[in-house]
């Protein structure tokens, strides 16, 4: 890459940390454990449905 080029990283990635830094009072917060665990019985139903049929 040679230096006159500009990939312009850091300046596409400065809107992404202003929105993320942002909290929203009314969002609904979901931990990561439920997110796992709906994911883990979400398959777990699958699986069985898969079996049933």
């Amino acid at each position: 890459m040679s230096s006159g080029q500009n990939s312009g990283g850091l300046m596409s990635s400065a809107g992404l940390v202003r929105y993320f830094d942002a909290e929203d009072q009314n969002a609904i917060r979901i931990s990561p454990e439920s997110v796992v665990a709906f994911g883990v019985a979400f398959g777990l139903f699958v699986m069985a449905l898969s079996v049933m049929l």
